[in-house]
């Protein structure tokens, strides 16, 4: 019988109980291919719980990308020490609030307090320069003025990221997805004007993040899948898990994932056990 959240559907995962299978596929990304390998677990997950191999894909890509443009002469200039993106609006899809919000709460209770005082900081910041509402909105996130003219606004008042320490991120390693996918080859200092001064961003043909905002939209239509950065803390209070509703065995969740980025083709997924702590294959 298959289970469903929304309109996904998904058939009964398998009877695998090896602890990690290696799954291999390859995608169409406009008129090139996209060949991976990924490490996921064997028996039951969910999407929350596979974040760490989106990541990992979604950095190999993205390593793949400023690849191509280093040969072609164009360097990225984005570095540690350097926060004027950390002052932007980050969309943060439900499924890393979730795991962030799991983070946290390993964290030592001194520790968590200190952020939730950040958090709350900038939220006043953010109420104070008028922008609360706006946010909330249901045109944010969208590719049109109203949209830009937010994100100008909120730049503007330079509200650093309540995760941002020395002008560098303090959550590297699980930071979201739209703040890896954000990279640019033009002076760092124009980021802080890009109204006025020449910013030249990196264009993705793939972006991991608004696949995952999809997923998350099919679940939540009244947040279309995504909460604002800002509002992770007061996000936590619900105690919600949205990755449950996408389950099952490993390879079953990564393909969830995967066929949408095939944009409706054929995705075939080849998997195999894969012995325990073997390190994920890089292509």
């Amino acid at each position: 019988m298959p289970f469903r959240y929304n309109h996904v559907s998904m058939t009964e995962p398998p009877s695998n109980t090896a602890d990690t299978v290696t799954v291999e596929f390859t995608v169409g990304i406009g008129d090139g291919r996209f060949k991976a390998t990924a490490i996921v677990p064997g028996g039951q997950t969910n999407l929350t719980q596979i974040l760490p191999v989106l990541q990992s894909l979604d950095n190999s890509f993205i390593e793949g990308v400023t690849s191509q443009l280093a040969d072609a002469g164009r360097f990225v200039s984005c570095k540690a020490g350097c926060g004027a993106c950390c002052r932007q609006m980050v969309p943060l899809t439900i499924f890393e609030a979730e795991a962030l919000a799991t983070w946290i709460r390993t964290l030592p209770e001194a520790r968590q307090q200190e952020l939730a005082e950040r958090f709350h900081q900038a939220l006043l910041k953010i109420s104070t320069a008028g922008l609360i509402d706006r946010m909330v909105d249901e045109t944010w996130f969208l590719d049109n003025d109203t949209a830009s003219k937010l994100s100008l606004d909120y730049l503007y008042a330079r509200v650093p990221c309540p995760f941002l320490e020395n002008e560098s991120c303090s959550i590297h390693p699980i930071r979201p997805l739209v703040c890896r996918e954000y990279l640019v080859t033009s002076a760092p200092e124009h980021c802080y004007d890009p109204a006025i001064l020449q910013v030249d961003p990196v264009e993705l043909p793939l972006r991991f993040s608004r696949i995952l905002n999809a997923i998350g939209a099919e679940l939540e239509h009244e947040t279309r899948g995504w909460i604002p950065l800002l509002f992770l803390f007061a996000w936590m209070k619900a105690d919600v898990h949205p990755g449950e509703a996408v389950a099952g065995a490993g390879p079953q969740v990564l393909y969830e994932f995967v066929k949408r980025i095939d944009q409706g083709k054929p995705v075939a997924l080849r998997a195999q056990q894969s012995p325990e702590n073997e390190p994920p294959a890089q292509d």
